[in-house]
């Protein structure tokens, strides 16, 4: 047999049975006993969890509660985690050289009958997202490796706009993928508050030995949302916005992530909405202009005022070449 199937085979008798001498395994594959300590060198190195008792009742075993774990994915499992790596490398995730060898593992041990078919439903499933920035790679390995171990970082970020960079140490609590950016929810020490921080705006980033603990049951996902999505549980203090206009239109929109959130309700032809007037101002305006003639304002004035000069700036300047 092969190294691969010796080792899966070590792997079922030791599930199979309590305890096994490297002598009774050597007997059993009719390999010699040297190559069984090699094999299981090789398991322990990939992650099993084999215990190892010396003695006169002693050989290997498996920890108790990788015992009680199956070894084996059904096709339904093998296809779900196929279908969720497609996603995660579309996404960019960092540590896709990982999960390519975690896929490869799961092709190796697949009969020939489920590869088959697995393979049948990976042919018919792609995801379409803008390119991901190779770049970032590293970036994102530091920033995940910094959340699991606690460690502080100090960092090099430009906020985007012709401003300096800053520098600053940050303790990262999460990492959140949003729209096709990445961002790590951290503690700025530098303003000596919780931000989120555009993972691709870190020019340079590096541990110091400087060590945090996350408060207790902190969320990165529900810090994030909050501070992009307008408190519904406040409404009264919300602005109306109201739109009318082509019922397709109508429906695109109250399916928008912004719009959709503070949706109150709606008609064929017309919507309303509670959203921050900070949103409506800087956010909304520009989301608008996409929709064009098929759409109208109704409400708030400011919003009419607001789209009537940003369409009067952009004629100017067209205008102009």
């Amino acid at each position: 047999m092969s190294k691969a199937d010796n080792m899966l085979s070590i792997l079922w008798l030791l599930k199979t049975r309590k305890r096994i001498t490297a002598k009774q395994l050597a007997e059993e594959l009719e390999i010699s006993i040297r190559t069984v300590y090699r094999y299981i060198d090789a398991l322990c190195a990939s992650g099993v969890p084999i215990i190892s008792d010396s003695g006169h009742n002693g050989g290997y075993s498996l920890l108790h509660q990788f015992t009680e774990a199956p070894l084996t994915f059904n096709l339904e499992e093998q296809k779900a985690l196929m279908h969720a790596a497609i996603f995660a490398q579309e996404a960019g995730y960092p540590f896709g050289d990982a999960l390519h060898k975690a896929i490869t593992k799961l092709k190796m041990y697949t009969n020939q009958n489920q590869l088959a078919e697995i393979n049948r439903h990976i042919q018919g499933f792609d995801v379409i997202i803008p390119p991901s920035d190779v770049s970032l790679k590293t970036v994102l390995q530091e920033l995940e490796i910094s959340v699991a171990n606690g460690c502080t970082l100090f960092i090099e970020y430009h906020k985007g706009r012709e401003v300096p960079s800053t520098v600053r140490h940050i303790d990262p609590y999460g990492l959140v993928y949003w729209k096709d950016k990445w961002y790590t929810v951290a503690y700025c020490h530098l303003r000596r508050e919780i931000r989120s921080f555009r993972a691709d705006r870190i020019r340079s980033l590096s541990h110091t030995a400087a060590l945090f603990q996350r408060p207790l049951e902190f969320s990165a996902r529900q810090f994030f949302l909050k501070g992009i999505l307008s408190d519904t549980g406040n409404r009264e203090q919300l602005t109306s916005l109201r739109i009318r206009g082509k019922q397709r239109a109508i429906a695109d929109m109250c399916e928008h992530w912004l719009l959709g959130h503070g949706l109150v309700e709606r008609s064929m032809d017309e919507a309303h909405f509670k959203l921050d007037e900070q949103a409506i101002l800087s956010y909304v305006p520009y989301l608008l202009l996409s929709y064009g003639k098929s759409i109208q304002v109704l409400e708030p004035l400011v919003l009419k005022e607001k789209m009537i000069a940003l369409t009067s700036e952009l004629l100017n300047y067209y205008q102009t070449f």
